[in-house]
């Protein structure tokens, strides 16, 4: 049996991979655990220093296949019972996201086709964003009559603001890659053939820089979305204490008063 999620360390950055080709990458159970069970690897591993979520085939992910997926009432009973939904939610796409939120290393999402539906908040999930020109991104959810999950109502306003959101969400229409990056859901993109050649390079500088100050800066951006002025201040003094106690905090120091270039540790 083909292995659903392909997944390599190289040069300090583990590639995590989709490989349900013929399905669009529509994500499964198995392949969700697995995506969070190497994201939270990745961030207990001082030798992964960055993180690249990828797939293959012409689609980066076309949402949830959640044929196969464990039943949620219980008891093998297969009759729906209040708050079953809620449950799903909350222990499947939203534990995916929240994993990328949560990864103590920089990730970066190479997006290859389309992403639809969580497919999308995967990659919007992630720090950096680097697309092909044939991606698309798609809030497929009204198109079923759903409500947008897996933090698409967090993510999406944070990011283009409420109106141009609540456009995505309502009307559903595919956003082709060139429109992405206009409004800032995609730092960049590529010709699909540079695309993971570019995903590299981005990745393999972030694997060169410093791994805590990194982490700890996005710590940071992401807690600023959520609270006031006084806390972002508070968190990000603290955040200065600690890293201040790192190695490549010192290098850092030390490289600028010997005028030579850092060399860091990811320590």
């Amino acid at each position: 049996m083909t292995e659903e999620v392909l997944h390599r360390v190289e040069s300090g950055v583990s590639w995590i991979t989709l490989n349900r080709p013929e399905a669009m990458n529509a994500v499964t159970w198995d392949q969700r655990e697995r995506v969070i069970g190497l994201l939270g690897e990745a961030s207990a591993d001082p030798g992964v220093r960055a993180v690249v979520v990828t797939a293959t085939g012409k689609g980066f992910c076309a949402g949830a296949d959640l044929r196969g997926a464990p039943s949620t009432a219980g008891g093998g009973s297969s009759e729906r019972v209040a708050g079953d939904v809620a449950r799903m939610i909350r222990l499947g796409a939203q534990r995916l996201i929240t994993a990328v939120l949560d990864c103590e290393k920089p990730v970066l999402a190479a997006v290859n086709g389309t992403a639809a539906g969580i497919g999308a908040h995967l990659a919007l999930a992630c720090d950096l964003v680097i697309a092909a020109e044939s991606a698309r991104f798609i809030e497929v959810f009204v198109r079923r009559g759903l409500v947008p999950d897996g933090g698409g109502a967090y993510l999406l306003p944070r990011l283009v603001g409420p109106q141009k959101a609540k456009e995505l969400m309502f009307f559903g229409d595919a956003v082709p890659a060139a429109e992405a990056e206009r409004l800032g859901l995609v730092n960049r993109v590529v010709p699909g053939e540079e695309l993971e050649t570019t995903a590299r390079e981005w990745a393999e500088r972030l694997a060169q820089g410093p791994t805590r100050a990194l982490a700890l800066t996005k710590q940071l951006v992401n807690a600023s979305l959520d609270g006031g002025r006084t806390a972002a201040l508070a968190a990000e003094a603290t955040a200065q204490e600690i890293n201040m106690t790192t190695a490549d905090a010192n290098e850092g120091v030390a490289s600028f008063v010997e005028r030579r270039s850092p060399k860091y540790l990811g320590r």
